[in-house]
């Protein structure tokens, strides 16, 4: 009896498409690397054509080796793209550990101005950007693709729309940060907080930022479940407003295509404006409102327990969005900004203390009748204790923007420990969390051992403390030493006074960061144990798939 036959296999529009784009994108930088003003524009338009051709190769090596359709079920179950999921993942574990050991060289620095000498590209400018948008952004962004690309597929009952889109868009990614990266190491900045890329990695990363978009919102409209879960919208609330924000804050006008350099459209105090209105925001959308996501599908999974309340978090969520965008002036309290835009960002930024203690009680909350599990379950503990310093540093935030405590704040190490508790506490502890949750489960893996679980949250735990304990005494020093005043009306302390007065808290810092870095090894190496293991196993207790995952 024959046998039915096969349908032919074709090269798809989309592949070829794609490869016709990275071929122009090839030849164009080529054209760039030829004529480059200066040589680290050079070295950045041979990546491009590295990538671009790389990019070929890999297409053709996809098509050559995919079978003629790809099923959307199999076996009445949907067939999940989890590729794209574990690559950002380890791209997640291998940038954070990078970010935290430049945070921790960078800390030391401080320490110890002579520790290292003599590079240019290890200088204390270039490192503390390098560190800021490795944690924020490599580590962060990777960690929230990963999440956001699992999480969409289990709550939609859906495969991810498209079949190279998702790639182009975790590979993409992560060739934006390498530009940047090395950028900052050659001294190419726009010299913007949290937005020194200059214009062509912008360009670059807007391209590969709405096909993400496209991805996400593609999966949502072919979804099977009804429902959109409120993890969803938390994740695309990040997506659309840091693509608003990103536009905004580098609206700028490149010199020429052969020369890195671009200048911003605003200046002054609109510049000023503009940029803390994307910088306050990317915290806000990039650092809160996506990882809030993660909170509200890996806590609830962890736990076993649905979400405390289901109305609290549409609550939260719309209350955030409407109010965290105003916020942004209150980084700029006693400059050339109106008096009526600095009242109006502390205004916002006090009444933001409601919707973001509703999501930390919801969060909290999710646990009852499961507290006894954090005795047993480290991950479960470091998911709960990230959402107890996301109460506190969204606490703290609104008091710093309060003018008079700001009068003592600002320009201090406080500002620096509360990014910290934030960054470290929130963002780092609900992170790891959720790597210890979604690897095993997408490679199909039982975690190696809890026990070094336990041992990163304790040293991570101990790390923290010691960090932002040290820059809230450190802060709190410089602000009342630099208002002091002599019974003349003299300053009474020089800047290099308050500078050598907190040299021990700096050494704290350092120490502090050297326990998170030590704990962030350990969780990479649990990671290998779990992907070396010589037998693959069902995540135990793994949850069935349900409505509304």
């Amino acid at each position: 009896m024959a046998q039915a036959s096969l349908p032919a296999k074709s090269m798809r529009v989309g592949e070829m498409g794609l490869m016709a784009a990275m071929a122009g994108l090839a030849a164009f930088s080529l054209l760039v690397a030829s004529k480059a003003w200066t040589p680290e524009y050079g070295f950045h338009a041979w990546l491009f054509v590295i990538g671009s051709v790389a990019a070929i190769g890999a297409i053709f090596k996809y098509y050559s080796s995919r079978p003629a359709e790809t099923p959307q079920m199999i076996d009445g179950l949907p067939n999940y793209n989890y590729g794209p999921v574990k690559f950002s993942a380890l791209m997640g574990v291998f940038w954070g550990i990078a970010g935290f050991t430049v945070g921790l060289l960078v800390a030391l620095e401080l320490a110890f101005p002579e520790l290292i000498n003599g590079l240019p590209w290890t200088n204390f400018g270039r490192l503390r950007p390098l560190h800021t948008s490795a944690v924020i952004f490599a580590f962060g962004g990777n960690v929230l693709l990963a999440t956001s690309l699992y999480v969409v597929q289990r709550t939609s009952r859906a495969r991810l729309a498209g079949e190279l889109a998702p790639w182009f868009v975790v590979l993409g990614y992560n060739f934006f940060i390498l530009i940047a990266g090395t950028g900052y190491l050659l001294g190419i900045t726009r010299s913007h907080e949290y937005a020194e890329p200059e214009w062509y990695a912008i360009l670059w990363l807007v391209v590969v930022w709405v096909t993400y978009l496209l991805v996400f919102l593609g999966t949502l409209w072919k979804r099977a479940e009804p429902h959109i879960y409120v993890a969803n919208w938390f994740y695309l609330a990040f997506i659309v407003t840091i693509a608003m924000l990103v536009l905004g804050n580098n609206t700028e006008v490149p010199v020429s295509i052969y020369s890195s350099k671009s200048y911003p459209v605003w200046s002054g105090v609109q510049d000023a404006m503009i940029q803390w209105w994307y910088g306050h925001n990317a915290v806000g959308f990039f650092l809160t409102a996506g990882f809030l996501a993660i909170m509200y599908y890996f806590v609830p999974k962890r736990a076993d327990r649905p979400v405390y309340s289901y109305r609290l978090s549409i609550v939260h969520f719309w209350a955030l969005i409407f109010l965290y965008i105003w916020a942004g002036p209150h980084h700029l309290h006693y400059t050339a900004l109106p008096d009526w835009a600095q009242t109006l960002g502390m205004t916002f930024s006090i009444i933001l203390w409601m919707p973001s203690w509703g999501g930390m009680i919801n969060g909290l909350m999710t646990l009852s009748g499961a507290w006894d599990k954090l005795r047993t379950d480290p991950v479960l503990r470091m998911l709960v204790v990230s959402v107890a310093f996301y109460g506190m540093s969204t606490f703290e935030g609104p008091l710093m923007s309060v003018k008079a405590v700001n009068a003592l704040s600002h320009y201090t190490d406080w500002g620096i420990g509360h990014v910290h508790s934030g960054s470290l506490g929130w963002v780092g502890f609900v992170s790891f969390g959720a790597l210890y949750c979604l690897i095993p489960w997408v490679f199909n893996r039982k975690l190696y051992s809890l026990k070094l679980v336990d041992w990163h949250f304790w040293l991570a735990t101990i790390g923290i403390v010691f960090y932002i304990s040290a820059m809230w005494v450190a802060g709190i020093m410089q602000g009342l030493m630099w208002r002091a005043y002599t019974p003349e009306g003299f300053l009474q302390y020089s800047f290099v006074e308050t500078v050598e007065a907190m040299h021990p808290m700096y050494v704290i810092r350092a120490l502090g960061g050297g326990l998170f870095v030590l704990g962030s090894l350990i969780m990479a190496y649990n990671f290998y144990k779990t992907l070396t293991a010589s037998q693959t196993e069902e995540v135990a207790g793994r949850p069935a798939l349900a409505p509304a995952e």
